[in-house]
């Protein structure tokens, strides 16, 4: 399946319908009363999250959406029926916002939320509202209002618990695959991975946790270079940061200074999330080197795992970290 996280459609609640304006025909009653009835209300267009979408590919398809307008009142004091809602199902995680105004109007998180995003139109009333003791045969009645229109923006920041963070072909797609049944695609060449990936790691019995695998940064990606700078948003939602280092690299804490700067630059935030580091490929690392790299401070209480995804080494003990962080944040 193709991965869109982000789409722009336009919105039309319903109109609302109009009042009626008729007279009582009965026979032998030769001047009736009014008995114009009123319209109805418009239908409201409703976003709603499901944990049972994971893209906005949907709408690269459909971009207009159209409530039900409400109907015209009638004669004997019959009111219009109002216009269906119209529901949108958007993932869970998705952030609505006003395409004009450039305001977020919403953030649908949780499987279930709700968000009206666009207002159905009042229904007019009907002749026989207007009816006094002064003024016993109106003939006028209300029109419908409009319901609203909107342009709107759906970005979709993915939800995990742990995100995984580093330069192109780090490692991450092959880590992700062998800890959680996702199976990205693989290669030995920078930017294999070109969408995001989430996998579900089984930790114990009962025990489990959401790894995101995101698109490798690049120095300067905070301002579009490289695969650019829709993939950080996807980060902003992760519990923890997962910081993977190739073990042959030249300067592994200057690398991970630039990952953090990229992190900064996009939001100022994202640095204070709990971190972790886990030099990869450790396989390919000779005695000397590994003893190099034990060595190497990243930060005061960051700890750092040394891990092949190949061999294996190191992983139970990586995700025992993981689990053991993810617990102490839910203190």
């Amino acid at each position: 399946m193709q991965f869109i996280d982000e789409a722009k459609i336009l919105v039309k609640a319903g109109d609302g319908g109009n009042g009626c304006i008729n007279f009582h025909h009965e026979k032998f009653v030769p001047k009736g009363g009014p008995d114009g009835g009123n319209g109805g209300d418009g239908g409201d267009v409703i976003l709603r999250s499901s944990r049972h979408i994971n893209t906005l590919l949907d709408f690269k398809f459909k971009r207009h959406f159209h409530a039900q307008n409400g109907e015209n009142g009638r004669g004997k004091n019959q009111n219009g029926k109002n216009g269906e809602d119209f529901i949108i199902e958007v993932p869970c995680g998705t952030v609505v916002r006003d395409v004009h105004r450039n305001k977020i109007l919403g953030d649908l998180t949780n499987h279930g939320d709700e968000l009206i995003i666009a207002r159905g139109g009042k229904g007019g009333r009907g002749n026989a509202e207007f009816a006094t003791p002064t003024n016993q045969a109106p003939r006028y009645a209300e029109p419908g209002t409009k319901g609203e229109e909107r342009e709107i923006i759906l970005e979709l920041k993915l939800l995990a618990d742990v995100g995984l963070v580093g330069f192109p072909n780090a490692g991450k797609s092959t880590l992700i695959s062998v800890i959680s049944s996702a199976k990205p695609k693989i290669a030995d060449y920078p930017f294999t991975t070109l969408v995001p990936n989430l996998g579900v790691v089984r930790y114990g019995e009962g025990k489990s946790f959401v790894v995101a695998d995101i698109p490798g940064l690049i120095e300067g990606a905070h301002n579009g270079k490289g695969l650019g700078i829709q993939f950080l948003r996807h980060i902003e939602r992760t519990r923890i940061l997962l910081f993977l280092i190739d073990a042959l690299s030249e300067n592994p804490k200057r690398e991970y200074e630039i990952l953090i700067n990229e992190l900064h630059s996009y939001k100022s935030t994202l640095p204070r999330k709990k971190k972790i580091v886990a030099i990869t490929k450790i396989d390919t690392a000779d005695s000397a080197r590994r003893e190099e790299l034990k060595k190497i401070k990243f930060g005061r209480g960051i700890p750092t795992r040394l891990i092949s995804s190949v061999s294996g080494e190191g992983i139970q003990e990586l995700l025992d970290t993981l689990w053991k962080s993810l617990m102490e944040l839910k203190r």
